[in-house]
Protein backbone atom coordinates (compact mmCIF):
# COMPACT_ATOMS: atom_id res chain seq x y z
CA UNK A 1 0.00 0.00 0.00
CA UNK A 2 1.24 3.27 -0.99
CA UNK A 3 -0.08 6.90 -0.98
CA UNK A 4 0.81 10.69 0.51
CA UNK A 5 0.19 12.84 3.52
CA UNK A 6 -0.38 16.45 3.33
CA UNK A 7 -0.02 18.58 0.26
CA UNK A 8 0.63 16.85 -3.21
CA UNK A 9 4.08 18.43 -2.82
CA UNK A 10 4.85 16.33 0.42
CA UNK A 11 7.18 12.67 -0.50
CA UNK A 12 5.42 10.23 -0.55
CA UNK A 13 5.17 7.91 2.50
CA UNK A 14 6.85 4.42 1.88
CA UNK A 15 5.19 1.45 0.93
CA UNK A 16 3.76 -0.53 3.47
CA UNK A 17 5.38 -4.44 3.30
CA UNK A 18 2.98 -6.15 5.74
CA UNK A 19 5.10 -9.25 6.65
CA UNK A 20 4.15 -13.13 6.35
CA UNK A 21 1.50 -11.76 3.60
CA UNK A 22 2.98 -10.68 0.17
CA UNK A 23 2.42 -13.38 -2.11
CA UNK A 24 5.75 -12.55 -4.11
CA UNK A 25 7.19 -13.59 -0.83
CA UNK A 26 5.31 -16.61 -0.03
CA UNK A 27 5.76 -18.50 -3.31
CA UNK A 28 9.35 -18.73 -2.53
CA UNK A 29 8.36 -20.34 0.65
CA UNK A 30 6.02 -22.76 -0.53
CA UNK A 31 8.62 -24.01 -3.52
CA UNK A 32 10.63 -24.97 -0.85
CA UNK A 33 7.79 -26.51 1.13
CA UNK A 34 6.74 -28.32 -1.94
CA UNK A 35 10.33 -30.00 -2.24
CA UNK A 36 10.90 -30.62 1.43
CA UNK A 37 7.44 -32.23 1.75
CA UNK A 38 7.89 -34.86 -2.00
CA UNK A 39 6.50 -32.94 -4.36
CA UNK A 40 7.91 -31.46 -7.68
CA UNK A 41 8.01 -27.96 -7.68
CA UNK A 42 10.90 -27.44 -10.41
CA UNK A 43 7.75 -26.26 -13.54
CA UNK A 44 6.59 -23.42 -10.84
CA UNK A 45 10.30 -22.54 -10.18
CA UNK A 46 11.34 -22.39 -13.73
CA UNK A 47 8.03 -20.16 -14.43
CA UNK A 48 9.05 -18.35 -11.24
CA UNK A 49 12.69 -17.40 -12.15
CA UNK A 50 12.14 -17.12 -15.82
CA UNK A 51 9.51 -13.93 -15.07
CA UNK A 52 12.10 -12.16 -12.22
CA UNK A 53 10.89 -13.88 -9.55
CA UNK A 54 13.07 -13.97 -6.29
CA UNK A 55 13.87 -16.58 -3.47
CA UNK A 56 11.71 -16.06 0.06
CA UNK A 57 13.68 -13.61 2.19
CA UNK A 58 16.07 -15.85 3.80
CA UNK A 59 15.16 -14.11 7.46
CA UNK A 60 12.88 -11.24 7.38
CA UNK A 61 8.98 -11.47 6.92
CA UNK A 62 8.82 -9.51 4.11
CA UNK A 63 11.16 -8.82 0.84
CA UNK A 64 12.28 -5.23 0.45
CA UNK A 65 10.04 -3.69 -1.73
CA UNK A 66 6.55 -4.63 -3.57
CA UNK A 67 6.53 -6.48 -6.69
CA UNK A 68 4.95 -5.34 -9.83
CA UNK A 69 1.49 -6.25 -10.46
CA UNK A 70 1.64 -8.92 -13.38
CA UNK A 71 4.07 -10.60 -10.82
CA UNK A 72 2.25 -10.56 -8.01
CA UNK A 73 -0.34 -11.92 -10.00
CA UNK A 74 1.65 -14.82 -11.22
CA UNK A 75 2.97 -15.39 -7.93
CA UNK A 76 -0.73 -15.91 -6.70
CA UNK A 77 -1.59 -18.24 -10.03
CA UNK A 78 1.51 -20.20 -8.84
CA UNK A 79 0.46 -20.58 -5.46
CA UNK A 80 -2.73 -22.24 -6.92
CA UNK A 81 -0.90 -24.46 -8.82
CA UNK A 82 1.60 -25.57 -6.25
CA UNK A 83 -1.81 -26.94 -3.87
CA UNK A 84 -2.66 -28.66 -6.71
CA UNK A 85 0.44 -31.12 -7.18
CA UNK A 86 -0.26 -34.78 -6.23
CA UNK A 87 0.82 -35.04 -2.21
CA UNK A 88 2.95 -37.66 -1.50
CA UNK A 89 1.98 -41.20 0.59
CA UNK A 90 0.29 -40.38 3.74
CA UNK A 91 2.06 -43.26 5.07
CA UNK A 92 4.77 -41.93 7.02
CA UNK A 93 3.05 -38.43 7.72
CA UNK A 94 -0.57 -38.86 8.41
CA UNK A 95 -2.84 -35.64 8.30
CA UNK A 96 -5.83 -36.95 10.06
CA UNK A 97 -6.22 -37.13 13.54
CA UNK A 98 -7.25 -40.79 13.55
CA UNK A 99 -4.29 -41.51 10.84
CA UNK A 100 -2.09 -40.12 12.68
CA UNK A 101 -3.57 -42.09 16.47
CA UNK A 102 -3.13 -45.40 13.89
CA UNK A 103 0.32 -44.97 14.22
CA UNK A 104 0.42 -44.22 18.10
CA UNK A 105 2.14 -47.68 20.76
CA UNK A 106 -0.89 -49.31 22.43
CA UNK A 107 -0.29 -47.64 25.95
CA UNK A 108 -0.39 -44.32 23.98
CA UNK A 109 -3.54 -44.68 22.25
CA UNK A 110 -5.73 -46.01 25.20
CA UNK A 111 -7.25 -42.23 25.75
CA UNK A 112 -7.00 -40.59 22.34
CA UNK A 113 -10.47 -39.83 21.65
CA UNK A 114 -9.72 -36.13 20.01
CA UNK A 115 -12.84 -35.58 22.51
CA UNK A 116 -11.76 -37.41 25.08
CA UNK A 117 -11.87 -34.84 28.90
CA UNK A 118 -9.70 -37.38 31.51
CA UNK A 119 -11.27 -37.88 35.06
CA UNK A 120 -10.14 -36.24 37.25
CA UNK A 121 -7.72 -37.62 39.58
CA UNK A 122 -6.72 -37.23 43.62
CA UNK A 123 -3.30 -35.20 42.77
CA UNK A 124 -5.49 -33.03 40.44
CA UNK A 125 -8.46 -32.19 42.02
CA UNK A 126 -8.38 -33.09 46.21
CA UNK A 127 -11.13 -31.79 48.34
CA UNK A 128 -9.65 -28.55 49.12
CA UNK A 129 -9.51 -27.61 45.74
CA UNK A 130 -6.26 -27.00 42.83
CA UNK A 131 -3.71 -29.26 44.10
CA UNK A 132 -1.00 -27.03 45.81
CA UNK A 133 1.81 -29.17 44.65
CA UNK A 134 0.51 -28.80 40.91
CA UNK A 135 0.18 -25.39 41.51
CA UNK A 136 3.59 -25.06 42.31
CA UNK A 137 4.37 -26.59 39.42
CA UNK A 138 2.63 -24.59 36.86
CA UNK A 139 4.04 -21.63 38.34
CA UNK A 140 7.20 -22.37 37.94
CA UNK A 141 6.69 -23.41 34.06
CA UNK A 142 5.11 -20.38 33.45
CA UNK A 143 8.39 -18.71 34.74
CA UNK A 144 10.42 -20.65 32.67
CA UNK A 145 8.85 -20.17 29.56
CA UNK A 146 9.28 -16.37 30.51
CA UNK A 147 12.92 -16.64 31.04
CA UNK A 148 13.75 -18.66 27.79
CA UNK A 149 11.47 -16.70 25.91
CA UNK A 150 13.29 -13.34 27.35
CA UNK A 151 16.66 -14.89 27.04
CA UNK A 152 16.01 -15.83 23.29
CA UNK A 153 14.46 -12.53 22.07
CA UNK A 154 18.05 -10.37 21.96
CA UNK A 155 19.23 -12.81 19.47
CA UNK A 156 16.02 -14.14 17.34
CA UNK A 157 16.98 -14.26 13.67
CA UNK A 158 20.96 -13.51 14.12
CA UNK A 159 22.96 -16.32 12.89
CA UNK A 160 24.71 -19.16 14.97
CA UNK A 161 27.97 -17.45 14.62
CA UNK A 162 26.63 -14.13 15.59
CA UNK A 163 25.27 -15.73 18.74
CA UNK A 164 28.30 -17.55 19.89
CA UNK A 165 30.33 -14.15 19.05
CA UNK A 166 28.24 -11.65 21.50
CA UNK A 167 28.30 -14.13 24.09
CA UNK A 168 32.13 -14.79 24.11
CA UNK A 169 33.01 -11.26 23.70
CA UNK A 170 30.53 -10.87 27.32
CA UNK A 171 32.67 -13.53 28.77
CA UNK A 172 29.11 -15.33 28.99
CA UNK A 173 30.51 -18.58 26.67
CA UNK A 174 29.36 -21.27 27.72
CA UNK A 175 26.04 -19.10 27.49
CA UNK A 176 24.78 -18.90 31.60
CA UNK A 177 23.14 -15.64 31.79
CA UNK A 178 21.31 -12.93 30.42
CA UNK A 179 22.61 -11.26 27.33
CA UNK A 180 24.40 -7.97 27.55
CA UNK A 181 25.65 -5.33 25.50
CA UNK A 182 27.97 -4.30 27.97
CA UNK A 183 31.72 -4.92 27.41
CA UNK A 184 30.96 -6.08 23.85
CA UNK A 185 33.43 -4.37 21.69
CA UNK A 186 31.23 -2.10 18.76
CA UNK A 187 32.45 -4.15 16.03
CA UNK A 188 31.11 -7.51 17.34
CA UNK A 189 27.80 -5.48 17.79
CA UNK A 190 27.97 -3.86 14.30
CA UNK A 191 28.31 -7.29 12.69
CA UNK A 192 25.64 -8.82 14.88
CA UNK A 193 22.84 -6.44 15.81
CA UNK A 194 20.74 -7.10 18.50
CA UNK A 195 16.83 -8.13 16.91
CA UNK A 196 15.58 -4.18 16.97
CA UNK A 197 12.45 -4.77 18.56
CA UNK A 198 13.82 -6.65 21.38
CA UNK A 199 17.38 -5.32 22.97
CA UNK A 200 15.53 -2.53 24.53
CA UNK A 201 13.64 -5.21 26.67
CA UNK A 202 15.82 -7.96 26.80
CA UNK A 203 19.49 -7.61 27.27
CA UNK A 204 20.14 -7.69 30.89
CA UNK A 205 20.61 -3.86 31.37
CA UNK A 206 17.25 -3.37 30.15
CA UNK A 207 15.01 -6.23 31.58
CA UNK A 208 12.08 -4.66 33.91
CA UNK A 209 9.49 -6.89 34.20
CA UNK A 210 8.90 -9.71 30.64
CA UNK A 211 7.53 -7.89 28.14
CA UNK A 212 5.12 -8.76 25.23
CA UNK A 213 5.79 -11.54 23.13
CA UNK A 214 3.76 -14.39 20.72
CA UNK A 215 5.32 -17.21 22.96
CA UNK A 216 3.29 -15.68 25.90
CA UNK A 217 0.47 -14.62 24.48
CA UNK A 218 -0.02 -18.15 22.83
CA UNK A 219 -0.63 -20.04 26.23
CA UNK A 220 -2.92 -16.79 27.74
CA UNK A 221 -5.07 -17.44 24.73
CA UNK A 222 -4.72 -21.30 25.38
CA UNK A 223 -6.04 -20.72 28.93
CA UNK A 224 -8.51 -18.54 27.79
CA UNK A 225 -10.58 -20.64 25.62
CA UNK A 226 -10.23 -23.32 28.22
CA UNK A 227 -11.64 -20.84 30.45
CA UNK A 228 -14.31 -20.31 27.78
CA UNK A 229 -14.91 -23.90 26.29
CA UNK A 230 -13.67 -26.19 28.68
CA UNK A 231 -11.12 -29.34 27.18
CA UNK A 232 -13.70 -29.78 25.01
CA UNK A 233 -13.47 -27.05 22.62
CA UNK A 234 -13.05 -27.34 18.57
CA UNK A 235 -10.78 -25.90 16.25
CA UNK A 236 -13.91 -23.22 15.77
CA UNK A 237 -14.08 -22.08 19.21
CA UNK A 238 -10.10 -21.32 18.81
CA UNK A 239 -10.86 -19.61 15.51
CA UNK A 240 -13.82 -17.67 16.94
CA UNK A 241 -11.45 -16.51 19.83
CA UNK A 242 -8.67 -15.29 18.03
CA UNK A 243 -11.23 -13.37 15.79
CA UNK A 244 -12.61 -11.72 19.08
CA UNK A 245 -9.56 -11.52 21.34
CA UNK A 246 -5.95 -11.43 18.79
CA UNK A 247 -5.00 -8.75 17.02
CA UNK A 248 -3.99 -9.48 13.96
CA UNK A 249 -0.82 -7.44 13.91
CA UNK A 250 0.47 -10.06 17.04
CA UNK A 251 0.24 -12.76 14.43
CA UNK A 252 2.68 -14.00 12.29
CA UNK A 253 3.47 -16.87 9.58
CA UNK A 254 1.13 -19.57 9.61
CA UNK A 255 -0.63 -18.34 12.43
CA UNK A 256 -1.21 -14.62 10.23
CA UNK A 257 -1.96 -16.36 7.49
CA UNK A 258 -4.88 -18.06 9.18
CA UNK A 259 -6.25 -15.38 10.59
CA UNK A 260 -6.40 -13.58 6.72
CA UNK A 261 -8.29 -17.08 5.56
CA UNK A 262 -10.93 -16.82 8.51
CA UNK A 263 -11.40 -13.16 6.94
CA UNK A 264 -11.43 -14.42 4.00
CA UNK A 265 -14.38 -16.78 4.87
CA UNK A 266 -12.29 -19.64 5.05
CA UNK A 267 -13.03 -22.49 7.37
CA UNK A 268 -10.97 -24.97 9.27
CA UNK A 269 -8.74 -27.21 7.83
CA UNK A 270 -8.70 -24.72 4.95
CA UNK A 271 -7.34 -22.06 6.92
CA UNK A 272 -4.31 -23.91 7.21
CA UNK A 273 -3.61 -24.73 3.92
CA UNK A 274 -4.77 -21.88 1.49
CA UNK A 275 -1.36 -20.16 0.54
CA UNK A 276 0.68 -20.98 3.76
CA UNK A 277 3.83 -22.18 3.23
CA UNK A 278 4.21 -21.66 6.44
CA UNK A 279 1.91 -25.00 8.04
CA UNK A 280 4.98 -26.75 8.79
CA UNK A 281 6.84 -24.01 11.04
CA UNK A 282 6.78 -23.58 14.92
CA UNK A 283 3.42 -21.84 15.64
CA UNK A 284 1.71 -24.54 16.79
CA UNK A 285 4.51 -25.58 18.97
CA UNK A 286 3.99 -22.60 21.01
CA UNK A 287 0.66 -22.62 21.66
CA UNK A 288 1.15 -26.45 23.15
CA UNK A 289 2.39 -25.94 26.47
CA UNK A 290 -1.48 -25.32 28.09
CA UNK A 291 -2.68 -28.30 26.82
CA UNK A 292 -0.08 -30.48 28.82
CA UNK A 293 -0.22 -28.20 31.58
CA UNK A 294 -3.99 -28.73 31.99
CA UNK A 295 -4.05 -32.83 31.81
CA UNK A 296 -1.24 -33.43 34.01
CA UNK A 297 -0.49 -37.81 33.75
CA UNK A 298 -2.36 -37.89 30.33
CA UNK A 299 -0.21 -37.26 27.52
CA UNK A 300 -2.70 -38.63 25.12
CA UNK A 301 -5.29 -36.29 26.06
CA UNK A 302 -2.96 -33.21 25.86
CA UNK A 303 -2.01 -34.37 22.35
CA UNK A 304 -5.95 -34.25 21.10
CA UNK A 305 -6.21 -30.89 22.67
CA UNK A 306 -3.10 -29.69 20.87
CA UNK A 307 -4.26 -31.36 17.35
CA UNK A 308 -7.76 -29.37 17.53
CA UNK A 309 -6.01 -25.99 18.31
CA UNK A 310 -2.93 -26.52 15.96
CA UNK A 311 -5.32 -27.78 13.41
CA UNK A 312 -6.52 -24.41 12.18
CA UNK A 313 -2.91 -23.04 10.96
CA UNK A 314 -0.85 -26.17 10.80
CA UNK A 315 -0.48 -29.91 9.26
CA UNK A 316 1.81 -32.55 9.10
CA UNK A 317 5.59 -32.00 11.48
CA UNK A 318 3.89 -28.37 12.69
CA UNK A 319 0.73 -30.09 14.22
CA UNK A 320 3.53 -33.23 15.30
CA UNK A 321 5.78 -30.70 16.99
CA UNK A 322 2.66 -29.65 18.82
CA UNK A 323 1.43 -32.55 19.74
CA UNK A 324 5.25 -34.02 20.86
CA UNK A 325 5.06 -30.70 23.58
CA UNK A 326 1.77 -31.03 24.70
CA UNK A 327 2.19 -34.79 25.52
CA UNK A 328 5.61 -34.19 27.10
CA UNK A 329 4.30 -31.69 28.97
CA UNK A 330 1.59 -33.80 30.28
CA UNK A 331 4.10 -36.32 31.23
CA UNK A 332 6.39 -34.06 33.47
CA UNK A 333 3.18 -32.02 34.70
CA UNK A 334 2.74 -34.88 37.04
CA UNK A 335 5.65 -34.34 39.49
CA UNK A 336 7.14 -37.76 38.87
CA UNK A 337 8.86 -38.37 35.74
CA UNK A 338 12.31 -37.01 34.98
CA UNK A 339 13.17 -35.35 31.20
CA UNK A 340 13.84 -38.39 29.21
CA UNK A 341 10.66 -39.66 30.57
CA UNK A 342 8.85 -36.95 29.34
CA UNK A 343 10.91 -36.15 26.17
CA UNK A 344 9.75 -40.79 25.52
CA UNK A 345 5.85 -39.48 26.41
CA UNK A 346 6.38 -36.50 23.54
CA UNK A 347 7.57 -39.11 20.84
CA UNK A 348 4.90 -41.51 21.78
CA UNK A 349 2.12 -39.44 19.91
CA UNK A 350 4.35 -38.79 17.04
CA UNK A 351 4.05 -40.89 13.76
CA UNK A 352 7.88 -42.54 13.87
CA UNK A 353 8.51 -42.30 10.21
CA UNK A 354 7.61 -38.61 10.15
CA UNK A 355 10.44 -36.33 9.65
CA UNK A 356 9.84 -34.73 13.00
CA UNK A 357 10.36 -38.07 14.88
CA UNK A 358 13.29 -38.77 12.81
CA UNK A 359 15.09 -35.01 14.10
CA UNK A 360 13.90 -35.77 17.41
CA UNK A 361 15.57 -39.20 17.70
CA UNK A 362 18.52 -37.50 16.17
CA UNK A 363 18.62 -35.00 18.77
CA UNK A 364 18.07 -37.31 21.53
CA UNK A 365 20.65 -39.76 20.23
CA UNK A 366 23.21 -37.02 19.84
CA UNK A 367 22.55 -34.86 22.72
CA UNK A 368 23.60 -38.37 24.92
CA UNK A 369 27.23 -38.92 22.82
CA UNK A 370 28.47 -35.38 22.99
CA UNK A 371 29.67 -33.57 26.45
CA UNK A 372 30.15 -30.83 24.43
CA UNK A 373 26.94 -29.06 23.40
CA UNK A 374 28.61 -26.33 20.75
CA UNK A 375 29.04 -29.81 19.09
CA UNK A 376 25.97 -31.72 19.03
CA UNK A 377 24.43 -28.28 17.48
CA UNK A 378 27.08 -28.30 15.17
CA UNK A 379 25.65 -31.75 13.74
CA UNK A 380 21.87 -30.58 13.93
CA UNK A 381 22.76 -27.50 11.47
CA UNK A 382 24.84 -29.61 9.36
CA UNK A 383 21.56 -31.87 9.13
CA UNK A 384 18.94 -29.55 9.28
CA UNK A 385 20.24 -26.40 8.28
CA UNK A 386 18.87 -26.72 4.84
CA UNK A 387 15.39 -25.66 6.59
CA UNK A 388 14.04 -22.61 7.03
CA UNK A 389 14.81 -21.25 10.66
CA UNK A 390 11.34 -20.70 11.96
CA UNK A 391 10.15 -24.55 11.11
CA UNK A 392 9.53 -26.92 13.30
CA UNK A 393 11.77 -30.07 12.26
CA UNK A 394 14.69 -28.41 13.34
CA UNK A 395 13.85 -26.28 16.40
CA UNK A 396 12.09 -29.18 17.77
CA UNK A 397 14.89 -31.30 17.18
CA UNK A 398 17.53 -28.53 18.99
CA UNK A 399 14.31 -28.27 22.19
CA UNK A 400 14.80 -32.00 22.40
CA UNK A 401 18.51 -32.26 22.23
CA UNK A 402 18.83 -29.40 24.88
CA UNK A 403 16.58 -30.73 27.57
CA UNK A 404 18.04 -34.36 27.39
CA UNK A 405 22.05 -32.69 27.54
CA UNK A 406 20.65 -30.78 30.26
CA UNK A 407 19.30 -33.98 32.17
CA UNK A 408 16.88 -31.60 33.78
CA UNK A 409 18.72 -28.53 35.25
CA UNK A 410 16.59 -25.71 34.71
CA UNK A 411 20.12 -23.09 33.72
CA UNK A 412 21.30 -25.55 31.38
CA UNK A 413 18.12 -26.13 29.84
CA UNK A 414 17.04 -22.79 28.62
CA UNK A 415 20.51 -21.93 27.81
CA UNK A 416 21.33 -24.54 25.43
CA UNK A 417 18.07 -24.05 23.94
CA UNK A 418 18.90 -20.38 22.53
CA UNK A 419 22.57 -20.99 22.46
CA UNK A 420 21.52 -23.37 19.85
CA UNK A 421 20.59 -20.59 17.51
CA UNK A 422 17.20 -20.82 14.83
CA UNK A 423 13.97 -19.58 17.13
CA UNK A 424 15.70 -18.58 19.83
CA UNK A 425 12.86 -16.95 22.02
CA UNK A 426 10.74 -19.64 20.99
CA UNK A 427 13.08 -22.65 21.53
CA UNK A 428 14.00 -21.07 25.01
CA UNK A 429 10.60 -20.81 25.96
CA UNK A 430 9.53 -24.56 25.47
CA UNK A 431 12.87 -25.66 27.03
CA UNK A 432 12.16 -23.25 29.89
CA UNK A 433 8.40 -24.37 30.95
CA UNK A 434 9.40 -27.57 30.79
CA UNK A 435 12.37 -27.31 32.97
CA UNK A 436 10.31 -25.81 34.97
CA UNK A 437 8.16 -28.20 35.64
CA UNK A 438 10.56 -30.33 36.57
CA UNK A 439 11.79 -27.77 38.67
CA UNK A 440 8.60 -28.38 40.65
CA UNK A 441 8.00 -24.90 41.90
CA UNK A 442 9.69 -21.25 41.67
CA UNK A 443 11.99 -21.31 44.28
CA UNK A 444 13.79 -24.42 41.82
CA UNK A 445 14.81 -22.03 39.04
CA UNK A 446 17.71 -19.38 40.41
CA UNK A 447 16.72 -16.14 41.54
CA UNK A 448 19.12 -14.26 38.92
CA UNK A 449 16.79 -15.60 36.12
CA UNK A 450 13.17 -14.78 38.10
CA UNK A 451 13.71 -11.27 39.84
CA UNK A 452 14.04 -8.99 36.72
CA UNK A 453 11.13 -10.05 35.59
CA UNK A 454 9.78 -8.57 39.01
CA UNK A 455 6.42 -11.41 38.45
CA UNK A 456 4.33 -9.04 35.48
CA UNK A 457 3.86 -10.13 31.94
CA UNK A 458 2.94 -7.30 29.46
CA UNK A 459 0.17 -8.53 26.73
CA UNK A 460 -2.29 -7.46 25.01
CA UNK A 461 -4.50 -10.59 25.55
CA UNK A 462 -7.50 -8.81 27.19
CA UNK A 463 -7.93 -8.94 31.14
CA UNK A 464 -4.13 -10.48 31.45
CA UNK A 465 -2.04 -7.35 30.95
CA UNK A 466 0.45 -6.79 34.22
CA UNK A 467 -0.79 -10.37 35.66
CA UNK A 468 1.50 -12.37 37.72
CA UNK A 469 2.88 -15.82 36.95
CA UNK A 470 1.63 -16.85 40.92
CA UNK A 471 -1.64 -16.18 39.40
CA UNK A 472 -1.45 -17.72 35.76
CA UNK A 473 -0.97 -21.19 37.72
CA UNK A 474 -3.49 -20.22 39.96
CA UNK A 475 -5.89 -19.68 36.85
CA UNK A 476 -4.63 -23.04 34.77
CA UNK A 477 -4.41 -25.41 38.10
CA UNK A 478 -8.20 -24.61 37.83
CA UNK A 479 -8.26 -25.93 34.38
CA UNK A 480 -6.57 -28.71 35.13
CA UNK A 481 -9.04 -29.24 37.68
CA UNK A 482 -11.88 -28.94 35.35
CA UNK A 483 -13.68 -32.25 34.11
Amino acid sequence: MTGTAGPASAAPCAPLRLTWAQPEDLVGHELRQAAEDGRDPAPALRAWLAAGGHPAPDRAGASPAPAPPELRALATRLLDALAQLPPPSRTDEPQSWPAIQATWPPAAAATADPDHVPPATPEQVPAAGPDVLLRGRLEAAWWGRAVGCLLGKPVEKLPLAGIRALARAAGNWPLDDWFTARGVPSEVLAAYPWNRRSAATSLAENIDGMPEDDDLNYPLLGLLLLQRHGKAFTTADVARLWLDELPAGRTFTAERIAYRNLLLGLEPPATATHHNPFREWIGALIRADVHGWTNPGDPAAAAAQAYRDAALTHTGNGVYAALFVAAATAEAATGRADVHTALRAGLAVVPPRSRLAGAVRSGIRWAGQEADFDLVVDRLHARYGHYHWVHAVPNTALIAAALTHADGDFTRSVCRAVSGGWDTDSNGATAGALAGLLAGYPDGIPHRWTAPLKNRLATTVPGFDGIGFDTLAHLTAQEAARS
